[in-house]
C-alpha cells in the first residue's frame, strides 16, 4: 500500500465513503482499497483530495459510471444501472459520500470533473 492510500484510508477511518462499510479481514486490514478521481498519470495530483476510500464494489460501480459524485458530494447513480434499488441499497442512507471531517482531506470539486 502506497503512502497515499494510507493517508486517504485513515482520512476515511477506513470505511467506504460510498456505503459507509468498514470491513476488516484476518489480517487486519481494510477492505475499502483507495482511488484517485483523477489518475495521477492522466494529470491529476499524488495528494488527499485527488482520492476516496472505496470499497471493492463501489470502486468497481464507480470506474465503470454507474454512481458518480457531484460537487456537493451527493451520490449519483446513473439512469443506465439495471437494478436501481439494489444500487441504492448499497448507497449510505444520506446519499452523500461519507466524507472527511477536515476540509482540506475531502474530495475537491476540480478532482470529480
Amino acid at each position: 500500500m502506497t503512502c497515499h492510500a494510507r493517508v486517504v484510508l485513515d482520512a476515511y477511518d477506513e470505511r467506504c465513503a460510498i456505503s459507509g462499510l468498514r470491513l476488516i479481514n484476518g489480517g487486519g486490514r481494510a477492505e475499502s482499497p483507495s482511488s484517485a478521481y483523477r489518475p495521477v498519470e492522466a494529470i491529476g495530483r499524488d495528494i488527499i483530495s485527488n482520492g476516496i476510500a472505496l470499497s471493492g464494489t463501489a470502486h468497481w460501480m464507480f470506474d465503470r459510471g454507474l454512481i458518480g459524485l457531484s460537487d456537493e458530494l451527493k451520490i449519483l447513480i446513473s439512469r443506465h444501472v439495471n437494478d436501481a434499488d439494489s444500487v441504492r441499497s448499497f448507497v449510505n442512507r444520506s446519499g452523500r459520500v461519507l466524507a472527511p471531517e477536515r476540509a482540506f482531506q475531502r474530495p475537491h470539486p476540480h478532482f470529480l470533473q
